[in-house]
């Protein structure tokens, strides 16, 4: 039996084997579960935008309020990427808080990380810190 009756690529000196350092083969695990969606918020137009049409359904919104120097934000990001991954009935945002002190402010996340969850415009619960399994049951809680 020959290699490539196993599947694996045969190398001879003096060509190449661009296949062989392609990642184009992996694709279809990356096409099995719908990417993460956190909109990250760059502006306060497009803050206003997002909130605003928030205010018209009763989707829940969480917001997670970051900064790029807060060690424990970056920690909790892939678990925020995992949540709207599985919750896609739920719209996850990120602001960072030197970009949008006045949101930050409005919201009075003085401490990183902040979770705020709205529905309909309102504020119905917060987490704050890297919390997160009470994340998860104040999700599982409030997006019904």
């Amino acid at each position: 039996m020959s290699a490539m009756e196993f599947g694996f690529p045969v190398l001879r000196r003096g060509r190449t084997m661009s296949r062989l350092f392609s990642f184009d083969h992996c694709n279809e695990f990356s096409r099995a579960k719908p990417a993460a969606q956190v909109v990250e918020i760059r502006s306060t137009e497009q803050w206003k935008a997002y909130f605003d049409a928030s205010k018209g359904n009763n989707k829940l919104l969480v917001i997670q309020f970051t900064a790029t120097w807060c060690g424990p934000c970056r920690f909790m990001d892939p678990a925020i990427k995992e949540f709207a991954a599985t919750y896609t009935d739920v719209d996850f945002i990120k602001i960072d808080v030197d970009k949008l002190m006045l949101v930050a402010m409005q919201f009075e996340a003085n401490s990183l990380p902040a979770f705020v969850l709205v529905k309909k415009g309102k504020e119905v619960d917060r987490v704050v810190g890297v919390q997160k399994l009470e994340l998860q049951i104040k999700i599982e809680q409030h997006r019904i």
